[in-house]
């Protein structure tokens, strides 16, 4: 069933009577809570909250909640908030180079009803995916990128997912370091997957490295995008033990689960607007 719910997503100082304050102002207007989590974090005196609400015989309109909310609380407490509308589904691009796992996981989450998300596109800097885009009915458009012809082929793709109004981005094994100015344009929107392992190790056939090395344990971990490569806030992690009866291949098998499996929590969490971002950290909500 159809969700006909709004969202608040809160952050602000930390004082007395803010849930109660904000509880109130759903329950006079009429307003059913059905979802409230909340934390503090007492080092830096902070407050964050997920609350959502069944809007259906609310007293305000739609349109007016945003600025009601903002007028009556949002200045009182020195509030940062979104408002969001569960019938308004999250628009996901997928970006990709030749690595399929991450890809096939979310279009069968996706075509599955399993999320509230639209896929309007796929981009990649290689053909070889289109296959499975048209297999799952989403077009695919291929930007081949040189050092030479970099910026240009970023701004095509911007205007790209402008024109087809995409609200976040997933990188799904994208084997390209996107610019600053990228990110600038979806700050905290661009999701990527990569593995991370104990030690962590950088550069080519970083699986084998771990064989190597006779590693126990191999990780994957799923963060937003930032200006400093792989150090973005984190959404998810998960690790899986290793044996030395684990060979490259089996390593390599379970290195590839571990990422569609954190990639896929990670973007379903994004999806339902369970993610805050503070100081390069997350707060995410169950």
């Amino acid at each position: 069933m159809k969700k006909n719910t709004a969202i608040l997503l809160i952050h602000c100082p930390d004082v007395p009577g803010i849930i109660a304050e904000i509880s109130n102002f759903i329950t006079v207007n009429k307003g059913n809570i059905i979802y409230l989590d909340q934390y503090v974090d007492h080092a830096n005196n902070a407050f964050f909250m997920r609350v959502e609400w069944d809007i259906t015989s609310f007293l305000i309109p739609k349109e007016r909640i945003g600025e009601y909310f903002g007028t009556l609380y949002g200045q009182k407490y020195d509030m940062q908030f979104r408002l969001y509308f569960a019938e308004q589904k999250p628009r996901m691009a997928i970006f990709v180079s030749k690595m399929s796992h991450c890809l096939y996981d979310m279009l069968a989450r996706w075509s599955a009803d399993e999320w509230n998300v639209d896929i309007p596109l796929i981009v990649s800097n290689h053909e070889d995916l289109r296959p499975v885009a048209e297999k799952f009915g989403i077009a695919y458009h291929v930007f081949n990128i040189t050092p030479e012809n970099k910026a240009a082929q970023e701004a095509a793709e911007l205007d790209l997912l402008r024109k087809n109004n995409v609200t976040f981005i997933v990188l799904a094994r994208y084997m390209q370091v996107i610019s600053d100015e990228f990110i600038k344009a979806y700050p905290d929107r661009i999701i990527n997957i990569h593995h991370s392992f104990l030690p962590a190790f950088v550069g080519a056939k970083p699986y084998h490295q771990a064989f190597d090395r006779g590693v126990k344990i191999i990780g994957a971990t799923s963060h937003y995008v930032t200006s400093e490569l792989d150090a973005g806030p984190i959404i998810e992690q998960d690790v899986a033990r290793i044996t030395h009866k684990d060979s490259v291949e089996s390593i390599i098998s379970k290195g590839k689960d571990l990422e569609k499996i954190v990639l896929s929590r990670a973007v379903l969490k994004h999806i339902d607007r369970k993610v805050m971002v503070y100081k390069n950290k997350t707060v995410v909500f169950e």
